[in-house]
């Protein structure tokens, strides 16, 4: 043994981790669009919470990152508290799989060729190759995620082999042998050795992939290996722990406390069982039985198992300890402060997941600046204090969810790199603002009709009906800006624009017709000044809809994302058909109505 072998081992288990790694976070990647919505639907009763938690570990690889987005998902209401434990159980026994896996260490091809292949020396290669042709191959996103999931199952293996090859130097001067001795004389060590490797390395499964490749080498009985694996059990979920309170309400903070007493409560079980069956001669041959790899994992995958069935029923004692040790928060300020917890710093590696938070609170940010623009527009009509109050009240609102969306995208940004995910973070960066200036310009049509009262000013009546042709025509962009939005739909954000342009004409034109009114001594110059003013901030509504419109196009077209100004541009020369043939409906229909209000105005003059 020299510094050489140390320098291997080390690479090796570099190698391991950062394969694990890879292969876990592109599984996540492949998978997360769809775990919320499994999560919340299939987890009504604890047992389904625990097959859902389990193979869900089992796909992403990793019982931290359930754990953790189950965290953030009751942070969010999503699910609540007492369905995630559950899942907490079964993520613990999902994460039992990578040991299931590295067992293929076991096999012994020399009596055939066909096993050969299943060795870890076979499948890795076999995986790289896999991996690079995909990625070098292939140019669209599903290749990518398969190609690195093959690579890292590959570099997996390889820094496996090469921590085995390394063990072997060790094994050579005994060293291994004499570490695993005393451990089995003080069983003390052996827990604390591997909650401390397990906490290092912010893994179980690297932990016990450690433990499978030292078995190659050197000779673990089973009374080293058990303690072994309920220290790792401990050290692994505290990690968990830390990472579920960070930015979290109590309910978020007490799935990650209830990972850690479930973990206890699993050591104690596991601990107390093995030493009964010792004491009652049961297992004797076993207890100094020298453990492969295979033996480790079905060691592992044996004692997670039991202690589910066993604690399972039990859940109601460690939700109630769980509640007893983290208390609840302070009653949350703010009429719409539950929605901000959806925006959740645990979700920052599940990037699907959190801007489906950001979805949730932008969709909130739009409907309340929708019924202000209503409240606005009522208010004009008839002055109602009240109505004014709650407007304003409302714009507040709106800035604060503005604020906590706006900080939440920056900080999400650098995990962001999926082509898809880049496009949601620009189209929301620009909707969290649009839908503030919504909210702004209705504060501003209140602020008009408030000057109206205020200063005893009265509009025509033929200013009235035509700003409640325009109340029409923005209840309609705002109903295509919705859909266009909440569901996606592209072909409502595309009928957003000639609306938009219709609108835009009519203000020119209800500006021209003012400016008649005036010269004829029919209103005011002060009346005619707020009624600009309410006019402004009705084609900026407007002008914000079309913004929407083409921030959700531009999601799913480069074309549009690159070049917004000409896209515009080019529909409104007339070179769309779509646009010409809705443009002409709308302008039909709406100085239709105008024309109307202009005949009523001169049967009244007459």
């Amino acid at each position: 043994m020299d510094i050489f072998s140390a320098i291997s081992l080390f690479g090796g288990l570099a190698l391991f981790l950062y394969g694990m790694r890879l292969m876990g976070n592109n599984l996540k990647e492949s998978s997360s669009g769809t775990l919320k919505i499994v999560i919340g639907k299939l987890t009504d009763n604890a047992v389904k919470a625990f097959f859902v938690g389990m193979i869900m570990t089992a796909i992403i690889q990793s019982s931290t990152a359930t754990i953790v987005i189950t965290s953030g998902l009751v942070a969010a209401g999503i699910i609540s508290f007492d369905q995630s434990f559950g899942i907490i159980v079964g993520a613990n026994v999902g994460t039992t799989i990578t040991g299931q896996i590295i067992r293929l260490m076991d096999i012994n091809a020399e009596n055939g060729s066909f096993l050969k292949f299943f060795q870890p020396s076979t499948l890795a290669p076999i995986a790289l190759i896999i991996g690079i042709v995909l990625l070098m191959g292939f140019k669209f996103k599903r290749a990518d995620n398969v190609g690195n999931i093959a690579i890292g199952f590959g570099i997996l293996f390889t820094g496996l082999m090469n921590m085995t090859s390394a063990v072997s130097a060790f094994s050579e001067s005994g060293i291994i042998d004499v570490l695993f001795e005393n451990m089995g004389k003080n069983p003390v060590i052996g827990y604390i050795t591997g909650a401390a490797i397990a906490f290092v390395l912010q893994s179980s499964s690297a932990t016990v992939g450690m433990l499978q490749a030292f078995s190659q080498a050197g000779t673990i009985p089973f009374n080293v290996v058990y303690v072994v694996i309920t220290g790792i059990y401990l050290g692994d979920c505290v990690t968990t722990g830390i990472v579920c309170s960070i930015g979290a309400n109590a309910d978020s903070k007490r799935v990650g406390m209830m990972n850690i007493l479930y973990n206890l409560a699993k050591t104690i079980l596991v601990i107390v069982a093995v030493t009964a069956l010792k004491q009652t001669g049961m297992i004797d041959g076993l207890w100094h039985k020298t453990m492969r790899s295979g033996d480790i994992a079905n060691t592992n995958t044996i004692f997670n198992l039991a202690s589910a069935v066993v604690l399972l029923p039990f859940g109601w004692a460690i939700k109630k300890a769980t509640g007893t040790i983290i208390k609840d928060d302070e009653k949350a300020r703010g009429k719409y402060a539950d929605k901000v917890t959806a925006l959740n710093p645990v979700f920052f590696r599940t990037p699907a997941i959190a801007f489906g938070g950001c979805y949730d609170v932008l969709n909130v940010m739009f409907k309340i600046a929708k019924e202000n623009i209503a409240r606005a527009y009522s208010a004009i009509a008839k002055y109602d204090g009240t109505l004014i109050e709650t407007i304003h009240e409302e714009e507040e609102n709106i800035d604060y969810l503005t604020d906590c969306v706006d900080k939440y995208l920056i900080q999400l940004a650098p995990y962001v790199s999926e082509d898809m995910h880049i496009r949601i973070l620009k189209q929301y960066h620009k909707l969290v603002s649009e839908f503030e200036h919504l909210g702004d310009y209705a504060d501003k049509m209140a602020d008009a009709a408030t000057t109206l009262k205020e200063e005893n000013v009265s509009l025509s009546q033929t200013a009235m009906n035509e700003i409640s042709l325009t109340e029409k025509l923005i209840d309609e962009i705002l109903d295509y800006s919705d859909k266009a939005f909440e569901k996606r739909d592209i072909n409502a954000a595309y009928h957003i624009e000639p609306c938009v342009s219709v609108l835009q004409d009519i203000v020119t034109t209800l500006h021209d017709n003012h400016l008649i009114r005036l010269r004829e001594g029919q209103c005011t110059v002060r009346g005619g000044v707020i009624f600009s003013e309410i006019l402004t901030n009705i084609e900026r509504i407007a002008k914000t809809c079309s913004n929407i419109g083409i921030a959700t196009i531009a999601r799913v077209s480069s074309e549009v994302d690159n070049h917004a100004h000409s896209y515009t541009a080019s529909i409104r020369q007339g070179k769309n058909e779509l646009y010409n043939r809705e443009f002409d409906r709308v302008q039909k229909e709406y100085y239709g109505l105008l024309s109307l209000i202009d005949n009523e105005t001169e049967a009244v003059d007459a």
